[in-house]
């Protein structure tokens, strides 16, 4: 892209209104709520126990994906000079969950799919006062972003309760479902998973041609600063793993845990509370399309190493 369209599209993503109306507000929070509802159904107790007789790994992966994340991403964020949209969409995206993309990306991977199953469902449990917490407390800090909160009067209680219906109370009905009916669960887990992503990925589209202008416009703009925040959160993953010496295959589970996202829950939060603030959406949004990217590949390159290989050579 030309450097005069950067210059253009820097200066003005703060103003970028995007195409979305109350339909497609309500529709991508009911579709939320189902990927949750589909991803708790494969999730029992045994999951959380696992979790309690090694919590060593977990503790590693939540302490980078809930305070080191959010708080290096701040600091990015202050030292680049990146409009105020774009900088609080930053922090919003830091703030959120992983999603269970990280557990498929880990199976491809190589890595410890049990512990990365387990880490989302407890990541996707705190992130109900992790989530506002943490958005609260760092754009609040960051003198560009604290404007933005403040003439929304955002308030964290009212992002509380709106994660808890669209993320803790699907999450809680799929476990229940999945005790009460374990075979029925078990029957519906793949569809349901399936029809989620195809139903996602097929809003997703539809949202990008209703606004494909805008899209064309900051693209080349948005793909450095998503490549590099989520190579970050990459890096933060992988590199508190072994400074804690955990396995290669936790390793892996703990990296993608923390470096994948869950970003359609930053694009619903988006507009829920900041009606579709240009920056935020973008971010959001192309976070979703990028990490899937980097996830696979990644994947496919831990997949031709083997973890026993590597576990001799880190020993």
């Amino acid at each position: 892209m030309h450097p005069a369209v950067l210059t253009f599209a820097f200066q003005n993503v703060d103003d970028a209104a995007l195409n979305f109306n109350e339909g497609s507000l309500l529709a991508l929070n009911v579709l939320i709520g189902l990927m949750m509802f589909g991803m708790a159904l494969s999730i029992n107790v045994e999951d959380f126990r696992a979790l309690t007789r090694t919590p060593k790994p977990a503790a590693i992966g939540l302490g980078a994906q809930f305070f080191l994340l959010p708080l290096a991403t701040f600091l990015v964020t202050l030292v680049l000079d990146l409009p105020a949209s774009v900088e609080l969409g930053m922090i919003l995206v830091a703030s959120c969950p992983g999603g269970n993309l990280s557990n498929i990306m880990t199976h491809l991977g190589g890595g410890n799919a049990p512990l990365s199953v387990g880490m989302t469902a407890v990541s996707t449990a705190a992130a109900v006062v992790m989530t506002p917490l943490n958005f609260s407390i760092w754009g609040r800090l960051n003198p560009d972003t604290e404007p933005i909160i403040a003439s929304v009067s955002l308030e964290p209680f009212s992002l509380f309760v709106t994660i808890v219906l669209i993320l803790g109370l699907p999450l809680i009905v799929g476990i229940l479902f999945a005790r009460w009916q374990p075979k029925l669960a078990a029957r519906l887990e793949r569809p349901f998973k399936i029809f989620s992503v195809v139903v996602f990925v097929g809003f997703v589209a539809a949202a990008l041609g209703a606004n494909w202008s805008n899209f064309v416009t900051y693209i080349g703009f948005l793909v450095g600063i998503v490549a590099l925040h989520n190579a970050l959160a990459l890096g933060l993953g992988y590199g508190s793993a072994s400074v804690a010496r955990l396995s290669e295959r936790d390793r892996r589970a703990v990296t993608f845990e923390v470096g994948l996202q869950n970003s359609a829950l930053a694009l619903v939060l988006v507009f829920d509370f900041f009606e579709g603030l240009g920056g935020m959406a973008l971010i959001a949004a192309w976070w979703g399309v990028w990490h899937i990217i980097a996830g696979l590949a990644l994947a496919g390159f831990w997949s031709r190493r083997p973890v026993a290989a590597m576990d001799e050579a880190t020993a």
